[in-house]
């Protein structure tokens, strides 16, 4: 049997990579939520794939489903006029029965897939036991500017307590968008609204959209991958970033609300990729937007033992000329001129001060970020953080030399000077082969 090197080598780099993250997540709780869209395109089979992984690794999984197209079906065949306010579904009488005829059909279906053992597939022998229940108790949404939204309702309470105990039994949680009162009543209540306060209420390490885009973008169309809080709500309101998609719209402000009331991590991720929830999960880079509600990261200063992790940064800069080599012995010699900006015991970013007190002056060297973790303002913040520290030791201005990354520099207050304008000792190590520009900056 031939085998494809290159495939082999790219899976076995993969799987490694991955290792760090089946560590972290196993026995953490992991919130899911998709539209009824993943049925009806038929992408619940595939999704179905993914979740069987998180069983298998002991992830606590709890999946939220939607409705929207399933119920519009049920009010077509029965003759019921549809009608949505803002967005937001008027559930009279006969809706109701159109949306428990729809929530049934779903929890069915998603059931049945989550079920399948087929041989030869990736739900071999997969055993996902289900559970769903009276988890959500709600309350009627009420009259709303005139509008009397009749059975629909928003959540009041999750029965955290029941669902933590089916999750310690190693199943996963079902929940659809029903919830129900003391009274008995049945309510209609959203996708978002249930995943949410669920989230929350169950401390989840994290809260999984799977919507229609790739995620929140910039003016450009960018994908952000990850935003902190204020960042996600200002993406909303800032003319900068552009128009938000109207999925985006919906379930960003559900992930900033989930961060601040306890959640970890909040992503959006396209439904539409196959394996999108792994890639997300078990790579550095994901591949939707993640929401945090502050940056984990940490500036301190570099100590011996980060070497390592700083040269796994700047070598692939070194091989496509945009940083000088760094000798190892040098680097361990001059570690207390080093800034490292850390995620836990990685090291994800880095930059030095080289002083020349004669000249109240000071060399910015060296600054790199990983490129999955370039979306977040990072080499801004080491930029910052070198300013102060700079300042702190007196120095009145800061230069860089730049082959490719000029612009960067310009953009943040820097400007074009001369190799005259170095300190002495500087231009006589000014290496000419590379013809590296000055820039500088006074503090």
């Amino acid at each position: 049997m031939k085998h494809d090197a290159k495939k082999l080598e790219v899976f076995v780099k993969w799987f490694r990579s991955a290792t760090p993250f089946i560590h972290e997540f196993g026995g953490r709780t992991i919130v899911i939520a998709f539209g009824g869209e993943v049925l009806t395109d038929g992408e619940m089979m595939q999704l179905a794939h993914d979740i069987n992984v998180l069983v298998s690794l002991e992830i606590r999984v709890v999946l939220v489903h939607g409705t929207r197209p399933q119920v519009e079906e049920q009010l077509r065949q029965h003759g019921v006029a549809s009608r949505l306010v803002d967005g937001k579904r008027v559930t009279d009488d006969e809706t109701l029965k159109c949306v428990k005829e729809a929530n049934g059909i779903v929890r069915m279906e998603i059931e049945a897939t989550l079920s399948s053992e087929l041989a030869n597939s990736p739900m071999a022998n997969a055993d996902i036991r289900v559970s769903s229940g009276n988890f959500i108790t709600a309350r009627p949404f009420g009259v709303v500017n005139g509008v009397d939204y009749g059975h629909t309702g928003r959540v009041r309470k999750v029965d955290v307590e029941g669902i933590n105990r089916r999750l310690d039994d190693d199943e996963v949680v079902l929940l659809s968008p029903i919830g129900f009162s003391p009274s008995g009543d049945i309510y209609n209540c959203t996708l978002e609204d249930v995943a949410t306060s669920v989230a929350t209420a169950l401390k989840a390490d994290k809260l999984i959209f799977l919507v229609e885009t790739q995620g929140a973008t910039d003016a450009k169309q960018k994908l952000l991958t990850e935003l902190t809080a204020q960042q996600a709500a200002d993406t909303l309101v800032n003319v900068k970033y552009g128009g938000q998609t109207e999925d985006i719209r919906l379930f960003l402000p559900c992930a900033i609300q989930a961060v601040r009331e306890g959640v970890k991590r909040a992503h959006l991720i396209s439904r539409h990729v196959d394996g999108a929830l792994l890639i997300e999960l078990f790579t550095h880079h994901g591949i939707g937007t993640m929401v945090v509600l502050e940056s984990p990261d940490i500036l301190r200063d570099a100590k011996p033992s980060d070497v390592e992790g700083i040269l796994a940064i700047i070598d692939p800069l070194v091989e496509r000329g945009i940083l000088v080599a760094r000798d190892r012995s040098a680097l361990e010699k001059e570690i207390d001129r080093y800034t490292v900006l850390a995620e836990g015991e990685e090291i994800i970013g880095c930059a030095a001060l080289h002083p020349y007190p004669a000249d109240k002056a000071g060399e910015l060297a060296c600054l790199a970020v990983n490129p999955f973790y370039r979306d977040g303002g990072r080499g801004e913040r080491i930029l910052t953080h070198i300013e102060k520290r700079a300042r702190d030791k007196g120095i009145k201005s800061l230069f860089v030399l730049s082959t490719q990354t000029m612009q960067w520099f310009v953009e943040r207050g820097f400007v074009e000077s001369d190799i005259s304008k170095l300190p002495a000792e500087k231009q006589a190590a000014y290496n000419k082969e590379r013809r590296s520009k000055v820039y500088t900056k006074q503090l």
